[in-house]
Formats: structure tokens, sequence, C-alpha cells
């Protein structure tokens, strides 16, 4: 009863204080008013208080930053544009995720890379924290299971690095998604997205001109975000445009999704070409850390309701084939040819057990699919590109998890039929009609097209160069019609084994280059059948090394990798046949065809000598490239992957019978005189002088690579394995000396490109004498061939010295049949005492 009261004593008071209120709000108001009217030239009322701006860096309604003025891009982030500045809408749900961002440089300036080639590569993860949005970059590199202790050592030591942080404008209006600017880390100089590092030194680039930046377009697919962007640099060496002081490019950036749950892998093994990638896991029951490694390829899987089928044998579809599609700007004529290229590979997956595994479409009119753009990650697709580039490349983006292609954009470049043309009318047109003449008709460069269509498809589906392919044919079996039709001229696509060089006239019906061939259904086979019985990549292995096991030592089915710096002289880019020197024969006697016919075969009325000066070139090409062929079996040791289940060594030295065929062919084919190839009716169209600076360019090259430090150790490490049945150092200095020199012992006159030979010899005798072997890093020795030695400790400066000797006292014996040979000896007796007794 009490509080009853009191409740209604205090309601009463508020009443009466809110009207007490009232009345003084009224008589505020009007007090105000009467104030403002008695000011002479006063405004008639108050200004309005300004509104309340939000705090710096505060988070904003949505609607005050993503206004109606805003394009949106929808995707796999929401891509807002207002004005100039671009914004994502990121949801919750690809907070964590793993995105792969690719670099490539889309447009550039002459001298700088070509359009499409990939600058870098790494796995991103947006995060949210707090008020900002962070973009870390993931390695993989380093792993252990999440299940093991070791993780917690791994997950500490590889802490995810920042590579930009954002602040958050909004939400979005359900609150799911989250809304960042984005436009400065794009405008601004951010390595990992634009021009590189290591790219900018040769440049001397210095800092980025940012009034000469900007973003050109962002655009969102359901699986991708493409950014592209023009950076500007101010560059101490631009390689082009010098007068600007700047190096301007366009960069592509490629975000792509990977998938939540990443594919199967399959573990790699040298004995098979393959491309692959690699990680340290220190989750392995061994004690030490080792690198796994495990190949990049194309997720195909057997549909469900087929494994019964599969099981039996059956061919099946895959539950997603691999589709290319082929670019819009593709010329009519050529759409055909890059198809067939493309499903050539039916029958290396039919090995595989798939059938329709890989498909080549058109792509849908702008009228029908106005979206569809090749720079979405669900295509793959054969770009046709505009350039003077003459080269075809087949990259492909894979995730670095597991190896999965995700997708592959191989880069057409225009003058890739002037490669073709050029190859195929050096090393055929002795034999074949079609290849005479600057301009092919459409049916055979359709063919050649169709050739390099499948090689770079090759490469999108995980395959690299085989190397080793060609040498698997006996040389004779390419002049073989029936051989050469049902096996082409190599077991592989893979390898650089163009065309049939060797096929002479007579050889009617053989073929003239290689198809898909057997390794490479063995190779696909081998990579992409499935094992269904295998939960684990490790289960797999067994597998695998017994479809190994059941081809070994079969050469069709060997892969030799590339090289630069050749060692292994059966593993060699452009050749064909086991023996370089029959093979290298053959060739030269097309080559002694062609010349006389030069004139007539690139001859058109109205038109200058500008191709028969290339085809001229093209000839000379090719003829070195038969000496080096040659020239690497000389301190050649042949390289055949093994492993402990294997029988015999996997580096072997080159038969000391082969070795002297070999430095005989050099002698009489390239040091002496080759006169056939100087033809004054050629010289006289195209120069006024350069026949001998060629000449002697080629001879040169061949010599300095015969007396390089690491050939010189290769052959002293023959002889002290297999004594005295080994071609060693010394025999073949003493070949070499005896073989330039032959008119010191002869008295038969010098002619001028001997006696340039002869003083090329000297000054690289020289060069050993005076110089150490450049390093050679232990990691390039591995992957791309070398061989390390320290000069000053090693027989090779002795043996030279006793070289240089016995030539010194040749020269002094010597009389020349003519007055420049005279000269010469003189002048070469000169330079080698200056080198024995230096003044």
């Amino acid at each position: 009863m009490r509080n009853f009261k009191t409740q209604l004593i205090v309601k009463h008071l508020k009443i009466k204080l809110l009207f007490v209120a009232c009345a003084l709000m009224v008589f505020s108001c009007d007090t105000a008013k009467k104030a403002s009217k008695s000011k002479k030239g006063s405004a008639a009322t108050t200004a309005k208080a300004p509104a309340k701006k939000p705090k710096k860096g505060a988070i904003q309604p949505y609607s005050k930053v993503i206004t109606k003025e805003a394009k949106t891009d929808e995707g796999l982030f929401d891509v807002h544009k207002i004005d100039d500045k671009f914004f994502y809408e990121i949801p919750d749900s690809l907070f964590e995720r793993e995105m792969l961002m690719v670099t490539r440089i889309a447009k550039t300036a002459n001298g700088i890379g070509f359009g499409g080639g990939k600058q870098n590569t790494q796995v991103l993860r947006w995060q949210k924290k707090d008020k900002k949005v962070l973009l870390r970059v993931v390695s993989h590199q380093v792993v252990a299971a999440d299940s093991l202790p070791v993780h917690e050592a791994v997950v500490n030591s590889n802490f995810e690095p920042i590579l930009y942080t954002f602040p958050i404008k909004a939400f979005s209006k359900d609150s799911t998604k989250t809304v960042i600017d984005v436009t400065p880390m794009f405008e601004k100089d951010v390595k990992a997205l634009g021009f590189p590092q290591s790219r900018r030194q040769s440049y001397r680039i210095t800092r980025l001109d940012s009034e000469k930046s900007f973003i050109e377009s962002l655009k969102s697919y359901p699986q991708n975000i493409e950014a592209r962007h023009v950076k500007t640099y101010a560059a101490g060496r631009p390689p082009s445009n010098s007068s600007t002081g700047t190096i301007s490019l366009e960069i592509n950036n490629s975000m792509i999704l990977l998938p939540k749950v990443p594919m199967k892998r399959r573990m790699f093994d040298q004995r098979v070409g393959w491309f692959g990638r690699g990680q340290t896991d220190y989750g392995l029951d061994a004690q030490e850390s080792k690198t796994v490694r495990y190949l990049d390829r194309w997720r195909l899987e057997v549909k469900d309701e087929d494994i019964e089928k599969f099981k039996r044998g059956e061919l099946v579809e895959p539950k997603k084939p691999i589709v290319y599609y082929i670019d819009r700007a593709t010329p009519e004529q050529w759409r055909k040819y890059i198809k067939q290229g493309i499903e050539d590979w039916q029958v290396a997956f039919e090995a595989a057990g798939f059938k329709n595994a890989i498909i080549a479409k058109d792509p849908p009119s702008v009228e029908e699919d106005p979206e569809w753009s090749p720079e979405d990650v669900r295509y793959s697709v054969v770009r046709y590109l505009a350039s003077p580039i003459p080269n075809a490349n087949g990259p492909h983006v894979s995730d670095p998890r597991s190896g999965e292609i995700l997708e592959s954009d191989i880069n057409w470049y225009h003058n890739v039929m002037t490669l073709l043309r050029n190859w195929f009318f050096v090393q055929t047109a002795a034999i074949n009609p079609d290849a005479r003449g600057v301009a092919f008709k459409d049916e055979v460069m359709g063919r050649l097209i169709r050739f390099v269509s499948a090689h770079e498809v090759g490469h999108t589906l995980g395959l690299p160069h085989n190397m080793g392919s060609s040498v698997a044919y006996p040389v004779e079996k390419l002049r073989d019609p029936a051989f050469t039709q049902k096996y082409g001229t190599a077991p592989s696509i893979m390898d650089y084994a163009r065309f049939n060089y060797v096929a002479q006239p007579g050889d009617e019906g053989v073929a003239l280059m290689p198809n898909i061939g057997p390794y490479d259904k063995y190779a696909i086979m081998w990579g992409y059948k499935p094992i269904l019985d295998a939960e684990t990549a490790e289960d797999e292995k067994k597998t695998l090394d017994s479809w190994i096991l059941e081809k070994a030592g079969d050469p069709m089915y060997r892969f030799g990798r590339q090289q630069f710096g050749v060692i292994d002289p059966s593993s060699q880019t452009e050749d064909l046949g086991d023996d370089a020197v029959l093979a290298s024969e053959y060739g030269i006697k097309n080559l002694k065809r062609i010349v006389p016919n030069l004139i007539e075969w690139t001859a058109e009325d109205g038109k200058n000598y500008d191709d028969l000066e290339t085809m001229y070139g093209q000839v000379l090409g090719q003829f070195n490239r038969y000496m080096g062929h040659v020239a690497a079996n000389i301190g050649g040791v042949y390289e055949y992957y093994k492993t402990y289940d294997q029988e015999g060594a996997v580096y072997t030295h080159v038969a000391d019978d082969h070795q002297k065929k070999a430095m005989q062919f050099l002698q009489d084919q390239l040091f002496t005189t080759p006169d056939w190839m100087l033809d004054n009716n050629i010289f006289n169209k195209i120069e006024s002088a350069g026949h001998i600076e060629r000449v002697r360019g080629i001879q040169t090259r061949t010599l300095n690579n015969m007396m390089d430090f690491g050939r010189m150790q290769r052959l002293l490490e023959n002889e002290s394995i297999n004594g005295d049945s080994a071609y060693g150092l010394y025999d073949m200095m003493k070949g070499l000396r005896r073989g330039l020199f032959s008119e010191l012992r002869t008295g038969k006159k010098i002619d001028i490109y001997r006696r340039n030979l002869q003083r090329a010899y000297i000054e690289r005798m020289e060069y050993i004498m005076k110089n150490e072997q450049p390093a050679v890093p232990a990691q390039f020795r591995r992957f791309f061939g070398g061989t390390s030695v320290d000069v000053s400790q090693s027989d090779i400066r002795a043996v030279v010295r006793a070289e240089l000797k016995s030539l010194r006292s040749q020269l002094r014996n010597a009389r020349g049949a003519d007055s420049m040979s005279r000269i010469h000896i003189a002048d070469a007796l000169e330079r080698v005492n200056n080198i024995l007794d230096p003044k």
C-alpha cells in the first residue's frame, strides 16, 4: 500500500516537470525568434549544424559505399566500379579459402618478354581481422600432416607474410559479405603483382611512375577474378622507346579459387617425363627431411556407374573431359588443323582407359553468349596472337597442393607459320616438292600447324620435351616408308624431331614428321590411368613401378631430359636416329641438293632477294645443327635413368670408336672448307660481303664447343675409368691439331677459311691457358647439365701446353706453298710463342 502511494506521488511530479519543461521550451523559442528579428541585416533563421562526419576508418553503411552509381560485375567476388575506384565484396564463405594468383604480362613493348609470359605464381588467403582484411601469401613448399606433432613446428616456421592490408569499408545488407577498396593494391607498386624484381635490374628500373599507371579492368567470373593494370616504370635502360626513359606494361593477375578438396596426387618418377612440383615433407617416417615430387595433370576420373566397365578394360568417358576452345581471332582456314592437333591425343587417352577425354570446340559467338571470355578460368583456350614472335607455347595453371591442372591457354603466335615454313623447307625440300617455295598451300601449312598444335597440347597435359626419343629409331629405318608411316619419325611428338631430313630422293612415301607415338601413349597411360584400388598416392607406387619395368630396356619408351649444354649425345634437340654421324651425312647430302636450287625455289617476279637470304641462312643453320649433333659425342656420357631394382649403369661414356668417327666427320665436313656452300650466284644477290665471316663463325662455334672445359674434363675421367680403351683428352687434342694443321705436313696452300680456323684454334688454346671455368652451381648441373673442373689443377693445361709445343715445332719446320700461307705461318708461330713464353 505504501509503495503504491509513493508511485502515484512520483508520477504526479513527473507530469508537472514535463509541463514546465515544455513551457520553458516555447518561451525560449519565442525569445530567440524575437531576438533574431531585432538584429538589422541579420539572417532570418539560424544555419543548421553540419552533419557529423564518420570517423576516419569507420565502417559505413553499405549504401554509403556501394552507391547507385556503382557498376557491378558478379562472380567469385562481386566487383564494383565507382568512378575510378574498384571494390571487392567478399563472401564470408571465401575467407580462409586458398586462391592461386598467376601474374602474366598481357601486353608489352618490344624487347620486354612476350604477351602471356608468366612472371609470378603464388597462393593467397583472404583473412578478416578486426576492422581489416589481410591478404596473405601461403607456402606449400614445406608441409606435414596436421595430425602429426611436427605439424605445429612446420606452421611456426612458415608464418604467412602479409601482401596487403585493406580497411573494411562496409558489410553487405545481410552481413554475409565484406566490402574493401582494392584500388590501391593495383595502383601501387606491389612487386608480387607487377614486374618482378629479378627483371627490373636489367632495365635499371628505379620506381613506379604513378601518373602513368592505372587499372584497365577488373572482371569477375564464377571461379576467378581477372585484373588488368598498366604499370609504367622509370627506367635507366629501356630496351625500346628509350627517349621516354620509361617502360610500360599491361599486367594481368588471375586469381583462381582452388578446390576445397585437393585431387589425389600421383608421385613423380624421373624415368617417365613429366612436369612436376615438390614439397619438403617433415611428416614422413624418415630420418631426414625429404622432398616429395608429384605430377601436374588434369583431374580425369571414372564415373561411378562406369567403374565395372573400366575394370573389365572397356573404354569409358571421364566425369569431366579436357576441353579446348579455339580463339575467335583464329583465321578460319587454320581452325580445323589446330582442332585436329588437340584431338590427336585421343589415342593416347584410350591407352589410359578413356574415350572422348580431350575435345576441341569452337567458342560460342558473341550473340550466343556475350559473357563468354577466354579469361574465364572454366575455359582452356588456344589463343591466337597477332605477334611477330615465331613461336607457340603451352603453359598451364595447376594447384600446388595436388598438381591438378586447372586450366591452360596455348599461346599461338601468328609468325609460328614462318618458323614452320623455314624448317620444312630446309629439312625436306630436297625430296619434297610441296616444300619448294616460300608460300605453302593451305593443306601443307595446315598439316604443319596440326603437328605444332599436338606438340603444344602435350605440354598442357603435363609432358615436357623428351629429347631422348628420336634416338630409338635406326637411321636407315627413317628411309623406310612402311616403318615411318607406322611409327612416324620418332616415338614421341614431344621430342624436337621436327622433319625427316634423313630421307633421300627415291624414298617416296616416307613419313616426314612424328605423330602421337608409342612413348606418348605410354606416358599418358602412366600419368592418367586410374588405379582404383589405391586409396593414397603412396598406394599407387607399386603399380606405377611395374608399368615402367614392363617397358625398361626398350628405347621406344625411354625418356631423355632436355639439356642446356649437351652431355648426353643421345638426348639432343633437332636430331634424328641412333647415329648422329650417319644421319648428318644424309642431311648434308640434302643440303647440297638444295643450295643450287635456292634461287629458283625462292623466286617470284617483282620481289627482291630477302627470301633467298633467309633460306640460305636456314641452310647454314641446319648444317650447324648437324655439327653440334656430332660434336656432342666427343666427351659424351649417356644418361639412362634407373632405380636400385634395375641392373646396369646410369651413366656410360660414348664408345671409343664412335668418338673417333665423330672427330673424323668434323674434320671432313666442317674443318675442311665446305666449298659446296660457297655459291657466288647467291652471294652477289644478297650481300656486298660476309660469306667468309659466316663460315668462320660456324667453324669457330664448333671448335670452341669441342674445347669446352667440361668436355675436356669428361675425356680425362673417361680415361681414368676405362684406361687404354677410352678416347682420352690427349687423343682428342692430338687428332684435332693434326686435322686442323694438315697443310703443315703436306705443304699445301692454306686458304683463307683455313687460316681463320687455325687462328681461332690458337686463340682458344690461349684462352684455356689463361682462364678458369666459370662456376657451375650444383643445382644447375643437376637439372640442366654441366661438368665442373678446377682447370689450374687438372691435366687440361698440361695437355694444351704439350700440344702448343708440338704445333710450334711444326710451324718452325713448315714451308708455305704461297705468300699468304708463309705470312700466316709466321704469324701463327709468333702467336704460339707469345702463349708459351709471354713477354
